[in-house]
């Protein structure tokens, strides 16, 4: 399927036997800085009716909803999975509420999208992916990185053997968002974000990237895990990337899970990988950039360059390969909806993940049925949090060898 709607959303779809949904309603749980992002990117597809919002009180949702031009608010999200002109819900809150209301939505018959990770647990993660497959319903977790056309662009060279067999897949991903003692978020908080920080945050980005792009999966890791900032200055009030001002309120908290991390991969085939992720690395605003190394050459991305792909090689001229669909692989063509030269951007590739999503959606195919590229699903999300905790169980064991159990 491609990755943009061919004609009308009415018209049949090839290979589905029923047509396409006219219109499909979303809900939103959680309008934060992500889930505006959320909606930003279903209202620009034209086929998607932002129909609520729901937050923790009426009057709260009530006012995120006038500020986001939302017809409805709710005050929980029992009363939005209710909603029967609501088709999907988007699940963009902390992470201990993903499950409850993943769960709500599917005992409602909603399909679902929903931010990483997936759930607090392994176990969780595993159990909303079969209650969401029993139900025979949609499911998908917004890796949306994938969404980028340049990444696409490396996934098609990658499988189309431009690269040759590989043998190392490496990178980074970087942040500045925690360095100061007075920088503070609730995913530092183990019952809120779960036991791994910065890992379960943009480390899980990373390792779906890596999988997605070099077309094999993280086998064992190796993982040695540090805080830098154990003791923090929590504000009465904060967001997220924001510390609050200078006469904010505040209590010293101590904390425990890891803000920077590195570790050693084994990929299927025996291939040898390692990442680094921090959030405490100053001058890195989100810095995250992969490079898969083969016997013919090597393909780099970097999200804060995003247009490009640099092209190794030994024996040629290195290449910087820009966005430009007339000089792109036909399948990666889709993701790149405008010209050479003109720059897309993060909300760019989050809107191209959520075409996947809801165009598949509207076809009316069977959920188990093959995805676009860019969609991940529950499964995804599911192994993402299973290489989390191999990562933190190598760790605690003093740095040795852990199978990811997938």
């Amino acid at each position: 399927m491609s990755g943009v709607p061919e004609g009308n959303p009415g018209m049949e779809v090839s290979g589905a036997t029923r047509l396409r949904r006219t219109r499909l309603g979303m809900g939103l749980v959680g309008a934060g800085f992500v889930g505006v992002h959320h909606l930003d990117a279903v209202r620009r597809l034209g086929f998607v009716d932002v129909v609520a919002v729901a937050d923790t009180t009426k009057e709260s949702a009530a006012g995120r909803a006038r500020q986001l031009c939302v017809p409805k608010a709710y005050g929980d999200f029992e009363a939005l999975a209710a909603d029967p002109s609501i088709d999907v819900v988007h699940v963009t809150t902390p992470n201990f509420l993903h499950a409850p209301v993943i769960r709500t939505a599917i005992a409602h018959g909603k399909h679902v999208i929903a931010e990483k990770p997936l759930a607090m647990t392994a176990v969780e993660a595993r159990e909303l992916r079969d209650a969401a497959e029993a139900a025979g319903l949609v499911h998908a977790v917004t890796f949306n990185y994938r969404g980028n056309p340049m990444v696409q662009q490396a996934r098609e060279m990658v499988a189309g053997g431009d690269v040759g067999p590989l043998h190392f897949v490496h990178g980074a991903y970087l942040q500045d968002w925690l360095l100061e003692e007075t920088d503070y978020s609730w995913r530092l908080e183990p019952d809120k974000g779960g036991r791994s920080s910065a890992f379960a945050d943009i480390g899980s980005h990373w390792c779906d990237l890596a999988q997605h792009v070099a077309g094999i999966r993280i086998e064992a890791v190796l993982a040695d895990l540090t805080t830098v900032v154990t003791r923090r200055l929590k504000p009465a009030v904060f967001s997220t990337f924001s510390p609050g001002s200078a006469d904010t309120p505040r209590e010293e908290v101590a904390v425990e899970s890891e803000d920077l991390a590195t570790v050693l991969l084994r990929f299927d085939g025996g291939i040898r990988g390692c990442v680094t992720i921090g959030q405490v690395c100053a001058g890195h605003k989100n810095d995250l950039w992969l490079e898969v190394s083969g016997r013919l050459g090597s393909l780099r991305w970097r999200q804060e360059q995003q247009n490009e792909l640099w092209v190794g090689s030994r024996r040629r001229p290195n290449v910087l390969l820009t966005k430009d669909p007339s000089l792109m692989a036909p399948s990666a063509r889709p993701y790149a909806h405008l010209p050479g030269g003109h720059q897309q951007g993060w909300s760019d590739a989050l809107t191209n993940v959520m075409r996947d999503v809801y165009t598949f959606i509207a076809s009316g195919d069977e959920p188990s049925g093959p995805k676009p590229p860019a969609f991940s699903t529950f499964d995804d999300g599911y192994r993402a949090a299973c290489i989390v905790e191999a990562i933190l169980d190598s760790h605690a064991a003093g740095g040795t060898w852990v199978t990811v159990a997938y």
